[in-house]
């Protein structure tokens, strides 16, 4: 494991009140870590960068896999184990003053199919900086860390600090939305939806479509297609697995999605984004 701290005074930010970057940490699950709920005096920007996983909160549990983030607000408990056959890789960054508002359990995860490789490159810069430990470079890597609040601010779900969270929606379908987003890969029906949100499962479906022009069911499918995607693009991964990995009851459920959704098999999408 790699941590570095950076000292608030010699990042000197611009905005009082602005956020300040305490530490970043890189490192990779094994099996002597402590995976017991535990609280951070800040708030952490949880990058999986390799692996799979699940992410545990003191009320719920999540799987976690490259290129989502969560980001955890602070005294948050939460906690990470792995895979044994894929051990999770994640690059951590601690920031004071910042805090999630999309999430009202106190964190929120994104699933960053766009702009991760360049938010790669921004940690990789920080990490550069902070082993050089150069004068000057706390202050570059404040620099570097409001460059990757800015573009992840541009994602509507992160809700960061005191930024607005997007046109006003209604809190029942906003619940359902940010859990189908954290929970996407599981089975989920839309009574358990429904359910979540205190709501007949037929007046969730209508409010549902009319503030996010799709069913809360269609929704589910199309994250579950968006991750799909980036699977049969990256990875070797056979279409049985894929379709297990992300909650479709069978292979044929999940081609059949994927075509009405693609307008083509999964085999061909494969083929021709290779």
């Amino acid at each position: 494991m790699a941590t570095y701290s950076f000292s608030r005074a010699e990042q000197a930010p611009p905005v009082r009140g602005a956020p300040r970057m305490l530490y970043i940490t890189r490192d990779q699950y094994s099996e002597d870590w402590n995976s017991n709920l535990h609280t951070h005096g800040c708030a952490e920007l949880f990058f999986i960068t390799d692996g799979h996983g699940r992410f545990r909160t003191q009320s719920e549990e999540f799987p976690v896999s490259i290129r989502d983030l969560i980001i955890i607000n602070t005294n948050v408990p939460h906690t990470e184990l792995s895979q044994a056959d894929s051990p999770l890789e994640y690059t951590v960054l601690g920031v004071e003053g910042l805090e999630t508002l999309a999430g009202a359990e106190g964190y929120t995860m994104l699933h960053l199919h766009s702009g991760w490789e360049e938010l790669m490159s921004l940690l990789e810069l920080i990490l550069r900086e902070a082993r050089a430990a150069l004068p000057g470079y706390e202050r570059a890597c404040g620099a570097l860390l409001s460059v990757i609040l800015i573009r992840l601010g541009r994602q509507g779900e992160a809700a960061l600090s005191g930024e607005p969270a997007g046109p006003r929606t209604s809190r029942e379908c906003d619940l359902v939305r940010r859990y189908i987003d954290n929970h996407f890969k599981e089975s989920l029906t839309l009574e358990q939806l429904a359910g979540l949100a205190h709501l007949n499962k037929y007046y969730l479906s209508h409010t549902f479509r009319r503030e996010f022009g799709v069913s809360p069911i269609n929704y589910l499918i199309s994250r579950r297609i968006e991750e799909s995607r980036f699977l049969l693009r990256e990875t070797d991964h056979s279409l049985s697995l894929i379709a297990q990995m992300l909650g479709f009851s069978t292979l044929s459920y999940f081609s059949q999605s994927f075509r009405r959704v693609e307008g083509m098999s999964p085999m061909e999408y494969r083929k021709q984004n290779r």
